[in-house]
């Protein structure tokens, strides 16, 4: 059975309730393509209607195995994305979409494209940011202030089924494309607006980047080292607001298969990281410090990083005092260390987390980290090994576990990661990283083919 596209705006829905409902009971037994209650076929005939006529099947029961007649679609197959973006946020957002079938059409200035293609040349002469984030979109190159491309993109926008954008503050708003206004244009049209601190405040006219909300949102304070606060190496702000944004638009989805409507989603980066920073807010507004403590935690000890004898880093951890007592008897050999009262529970631990970092770090630095490693799965501690970016790429639970494809280029076949969350027989889109304007020819045309022609009806292709 194919999934069930999510409904189109047809031409029903600009009617009264009543003469709706009698559209929406008239129905042309041989194609299934809604009659309208003026006894028009509501087809390609109408601007904003039903584009296509399709078949209405229907939704299984909850609990009910359906055979399946031919193969299974992507979850978001038929899903049309508008992608007004740069950098990461957005553009995470939309290719964690394309991964999922979403049909995703980036626009980008003429002659220059989303800036994060000239960050660097490492892959071949492309930037590693734009291969990591666009692979799977369309590239159209439109500028939106010109008249002629800017009716292509609102073509674009009549049969879109999400716009996402992180435009500079404004930006949308000054282009006559404010996220209210193009609800109110096009009803059923998803608007995710991603911005750096929201609409209103003293900071909403500031552009944002992610050190800058790392910076303003308190992250660097809690990383590092007393005194010396540190950027975490990954875009954490980017990240969780591409995530949030994400799926926010899924359950936007969801909801507009309920209602028939579309709505504006948010995102500002400084609520996202405000939300990640959660634990650490709830810690200060209830008396409580947060001190960075660098490859540890502020919260339980001991948990932290040491040295090897044989020049590697182990990664070692307790977050309970069942954990301690394993960690001290049955690792370290050291019983009295679980019977001394100093160390009896956690909240004592951290108050002398500097003595047992001494007393982990002397014992480590007696052995290799194989034998660590395997002592400490035995005792049932958390480990982990202190691994650099080309340990991770050559990582062999990434590489046994199928974690890795190919994706296509201007440059030619390049690996990537397949999409952490994939549900079970679900298709894999591996779609290509695209040339800047390499769509364009293409979507102008299929945005002509489909405006009215003199008769009311679609163009002829």
């Amino acid at each position: 059975m194919r999934r069930r596209r999510p409904q189109r705006e047809t031409h029903e829905m600009h009617q009264p309730v009543a003469q709706r409902d009698s559209c929406l009971r008239q129905r042309d037994s041989g194609t299934d393509a809604i009659i309208c209650a003026g006894g028009r076929s509501c087809a390609v005939r109408h601007p904003r209607s039903c584009l296509v006529r399709r078949r209405r099947r229907r939704i299984p029961e909850v609990g009910e195995i359906v055979e399946q007649d031919e193969p299974r679609a992507a979850p978001l197959a038929g899903i049309t994305v508008v992608a007004l973006e740069q950098a990461i946020a957005a553009p995470l957002c939309t290719r964690h979409l394309a991964d999922l079938g979403a049909r995703v059409i980036k626009v980008e200035n003429p002659g220059v494209g989303d800036a994060s293609r000239h960050y660097d040349g490492v892959v071949h002469g492309m930037a590693a940011h734009f291969v990591w984030l666009n692979h799977g979109k369309e590239s159209a190159e439109l500028d939106v202030r010109d008249d002629a491309d800017r009716q292509v993109f609102e073509g674009l926008l009549e049969r879109a089924d999400v716009l996402v954008s992180n435009l500079a503050p404004g930006a949308l708003g000054r282009l006559g494309l404010g996220p209210d206004d193009l609800v109110e244009r096009f009803p059923r049209l998803i608007v995710v607006d991603i911005s750096g601190y929201g609409t209103g405040g003293p900071l909403d006219h500031k552009r944002a980047y992610d050190l800058l909300i790392q910076s303003e949102g308190g992250a660097c304070a809690i990383t590092g080292l007393p005194g010396q606060p540190v950027k975490p190496g990954v875009p954490v702000a980017d990240i969780g607001t591409a995530l949030y944004a994400y799926s926010a638009v899924l359950a936007a989805l969801y909801d507009r298969d309920r209602t028939g409507r579309g709505t504006v989603v948010r995102v500002a980066m400084l609520d996202v990281l405000a939300e990640m920073m959660g634990f650490a807010i709830t810690t200060v507004l209830h008396g409580g410090e947060m001190v960075p403590v660098g490859l540890g935690s502020p919260t339980v000890a001991p948990y932290g990083a040491y040295p090897t004898r044989d020049g590697a880093t182990v990664v070692l951890g307790t977050t309970n005092d069942r954990e301690w007592r394993r960690l001290t008897e049955d690792l370290l050999g050291r019983p009295d260390l679980a019977a001394d009262p100093r160390f009896a529970h956690n909240s004592d631990r951290v108050g002398v987390r500097g003595e047992l970092d001494e007393i982990l770090r002397d014992w480590c630095s007696g052995h290799d980290i194989e034998d660590i490693q395997r002592r400490a799965d035995e005792a049932g501690i958390g480990n982990a090994r202190l691994n650099d970016v080309r340990d991770l790429a050559a990582h062999p639970q990434l590489a046994e576990r199928g974690r890795w494809r190919e994706v296509g280029s201007p440059v030619g076949p390049l690996p990537a990661l397949v999409p952490p969350a994939m549900g079970e027989g679900w298709p894999r889109r591996d779609g290509r990283v695209p040339a800047l304007g390499e769509h364009t020819a293409a979507i102008r045309a299929e945005v002509e083919a489909l405006r009215p022609g003199p008769d009311g009806g679609a163009r002829p292709a």
